[in-house]
């Protein structure tokens, strides 16, 4: 029987183990046998297990080398397909279409492994994901509260967000010093087309130095008559805008009317 294994710090691992906020994972997901589903991060299987009960295959993606050893001694591979290495760098797209994502990410990376996603889009239908909870009131953050940021608006524009539930401390092994939630991140198919290089590069400007307005964090960024044409007040911070505002000013500077 393998010896215990014990959380990495480096991996920022904390392992699910309330079984009933396992389950509320695994029913919010409401499986069919034909889901396309990878998991993120699969630790010591505490979602792994419930979804291959409800699944004939699934996916994971650990960077974890003795958990991947762990997995692969558990599950054969008709049943489970196990990618080693970061899903920062990992090719989601190879996985298929309608794909499903999974997992308790681990939190020191969580904000640049969204980013990461967002690229995948086309070939996703959902991601649900445990999260820091402060992490998740900025994604669904609005404008002109504490929370809304860069993070908020570049999520917002691609998906559609729901926050599921809150988890405490003490349902992980071993405890994190915050609270964590669980959201659900759906693509959108409704957006106005765009340069997203363009609008990604408005955002980041914009919220680049949060205190001061947009007249200066984004001058040589949008043209000075784009304010006025939007009716969109200068003296605004970017946290006072909409994500339907970010992307007038990103068309904007794209093809000036």
């Amino acid at each position: 029987m393998p010896a215990p294994h014990r959380a990495r710090k480096r991996f920022g691992q904390h392992f699910l183990v309330d079984r009933s906020v396992i389950d509320a994972i695994i029913a919010s997901l409401a499986l069919q046998p034909s889901d396309n589903v990878a998991e993120i991060g699969p630790g010591l299987g505490a979602l792994t297990r419930p979804l291959l009960e409800a699944l004939p295959h699934l996916t994971v993606v650990e960077i974890d080398r003795d958990i991947v050893a762990r997995l692969a001694a558990s599950y054969p591979p008709p049943r489970l397909t196990i990618h080693q290495g970061d899903a920062l760098d990992f090719d989601f797209a190879a996985l298929g279409p309608d794909l499903r994502l999974v997992g308790n990410l681990p939190y020191n990376i969580s904000t640049p492994l969204l980013f990461h996603l967002l690229q995948f889009l086309p070939h996703l239908r959902d991601m649900t994901f445990m999260l820091q909870k402060e992490v998740v009131a900025r994604m669904v953050a609005q404008p002109s509260t504490p929370d809304y940021g860069r993070l908020s608006v570049m999520l917002q524009r691609h998906c559609r967000l729901t926050w599921l539930l809150d988890v405490p401390p003490d349902a992980f092994d071993p405890p994190p010093k915050v609270d964590s939630a669980v959201v659900r991140l759906f693509p959108r198919t409704d957006k106005t087309p765009l340069d997203e290089a363009r609008f990604a590069h408005v955002v980041a400007a914009a919220f680049g130095q949060r205190r001061k307005v947009l007249r200066n964090t984004l001058a040589g960024v949008v043209p000075a008559a784009a304010f006025p044409a939007l009716a969109i007040d200068p003296g605004l911070r970017a946290e006072n805008l909409s994500v339907a505002q970010f992307e007038a000013l990103a068309a904007y500077t794209e093809a000036p009317s």
